[in-house]
């Protein structure tokens, strides 16, 4: 039986809202305030991993940032569209 391995930048849709606003922010990662004082990562991550069939999207606010996570994997920051990288 072959390993898996997780990809956490592509199988988690939560890290890539991360990146995301450390981009449009011009920020480290790692300086951003943790993604679940706004919204609860895990859920995120679950709502939208790949065996999820939900047709939707999930806004909120991150600061002074509207942060909006469609279900086809598209994050919007500020309505800029981020593409994962």
């Amino acid at each position: 039986m072959p390993e898996a391995t997780l990809d956490y930048h592509n199988d988690s849709i939560s890290l890539t809202v991360i990146d995301a606003l450390a981009d449009a922010t011009e920020t480290d990662p790692t300086e951003l305030e943790p993604l679940y004082h706004v919204v609860d990562p895990e859920a995120l991550d679950q709502l939208f991993s790949g065996n999820a069939t939900v047709n939707g999207r999930v806004q909120f606010s991150y600061g002074d940032h509207a942060v909006e996570v469609r279900s086809d994997g598209t994050i919007l920051i500020d309505g800029t569209v981020h593409v994962r990288a």
